[in-house]
């Protein structure tokens, strides 16, 4: 699994710029433990830069997400909806896709119909059981006094 990273810095930026964007790129690369190490580093070495690291993890939305996955789901986003330039290729895509998209539906329909067969033969069932319960057991008796009964 690779992903592209631009190590070019932008124009107007430095080598400051580039060397910031390649490390970053690294520690996306390992995850939000490698971003945590270097929290605790930085913490331990000098805290004022400790806390700015924390601060730009937060801001970055590093410390609650997942972003090792960050920069593979944009790209796979991309490549999966893209215009690829391929004509032919295209057209077999979009049909594929479609008939996945349609698949999956009645895929999803079907689920849904046994669900609710399965829930009606348990219904049933549970009616039969009731019906046969009430049949089998005694009736109880009826009190002829049922004015003048004790309290």
């Amino acid at each position: 699994m690779s992903a592209y990273v631009n190590y070019e810095a932008s124009p107007g930026q430095g080598a400051s710029a580039n060397w910031f964007r390649r490390a970053e790129a690294w520690l996306d690369a390992r995850g939000r433990a490698a971003w945590i190490v270097l929290m605790v580093l930085a913490f331990i070495t000098f805290w004022p830069v400790g806390l700015a690291l924390l601060a730009y993890m937060i801001w970055s939305k590093r410390m609650f997400s997942h972003c090792s996955h960050r920069h593979h789901h944009h790209a796979r986003h991309f490549h999966m909806h893209g215009n690829t330039g391929n004509s032919a290729f295209d057209a077999y895509k979009a049909d594929t896709l479609a008939r996945l998209e349609r698949e999956q539906s009645e895929f999803e329909a079907f689920l849904r119909r046994l669900r609710d067969s399965r829930d009606k033969a348990e219904f049933d069932q549970y009616l039969n059981e009731r019906a046969k319960a009430a049949d089998e057991s005694p009736a109880p008796p009826k009190d002829e006094a049922s004015g003048s009964g004790a309290y």
